[in-house]
């Protein structure tokens, strides 16, 4: 006799009359009761957040929603202005390109700090531990995430608002102390001084939150998201992929 196959799952099901996610019937417990950024933390931690936990991530979410013109929301732009039909095809471009310069830091950081930290065991002095995460990284050559910004020179105004925001809610752990102290003492060996960026901080709170560090940068795409549906229906009312396009293509140099 064939074996049964199976294919089991957590998260949604469905019947001729009801949904289910997350072992709750969805209209009944969730619609209009529990708020996306909450849903989407329930997805994949599998547990509620409480109403701290709750207002850490959606804090996150806002700070990444969108900064300007940058390498994603040209790229959403430009794709739209060649496949108006294609909505999705140009949020997808957008989002294709979050990594190490923009967006991915979130992840880099997150993973950087609770490798740091699980390397380390029991911590004693975060200024010392963070001494050494950057001299080690200085010494393999390696930048470390979540230091820097292209725009904010001196201070990424989204770094203090957000620690101050875990800290209200009880949710300020040891990958924040340990970016802070990172931001303390890394002019000791760097020579010079930078600041600690929004998308860092931002790594941080969820690996403090519990997060899987392997999927943050999914949540920095989630909140991005956002931002590029908003930059394609600025598209729509206000046209500039045309613009953007032509200016490249009319100072373009050709070099056989």
């Amino acid at each position: 006799m064939a074996e049964e196959l199976a294919f089991p799952t957590g998260l949604g099901t469905s019947d001729e009359t009801t949904i289910s996610l997350l072992g709750q019937d969805l209209t009944e417990d969730l619609m209009g009761k529990v708020g996306f950024g909450e849903l989407a933390f329930w997805l994949v931690a599998r547990r509620r957040p409480t109403p701290g936990q709750c207002r850490v991530f959606e804090a996150v979410l806002v700070a990444l929603a969108d900064h300007g013109f940058t390498p994603t929301a040209i790229a959403a732009r430009l794709t739209y202005l060649s496949a108006p039909e294609a909505l999705q095809g140009a949020l997808a471009a957008g989002l294709l390109g979050g990594g190490s310069r923009f967006l991915g830091v979130t992840e880099d950081c997150g993973r950087f700090l609770a490798e740091t930290l699980e390397e380390a065991g029991t911590v004693e002095n975060f200024d010392d531990l963070a001494l050494d995460a950057v001299r080690a990284a200085r010494a393999q050559g390696r930048f470390v995430p979540g230091l820097g910004h292209p725009v904010h020179k001196t201070q990424d105004p989204r770094t203090p608002v957000l620690i101050r925001i875990a800290k209200e809610e009880g949710c300020y752990g040891p990958h924040l102390a340990l970016f802070e102290a990172i931001g303390r003492v890394h002019d000791q060996v760097l020579k010079r001084r930078l600041p600690l960026n929004g998308a860092g901080v931002c790594g941080a709170a969820l690996a403090d939150l519990g997060l899987p560090v392997d999927l943050l940068r999914g949540f920095a795409l989630l909140a991005r998201a956002a931002g590029l549906l908003g930059h394609l229906a600025e598209e729509r009312r206000r046209p500039l992929g045309m613009d953007v396009y032509l200016t490249v293509d009319r100072n373009a140099v050709y070099e056989p």
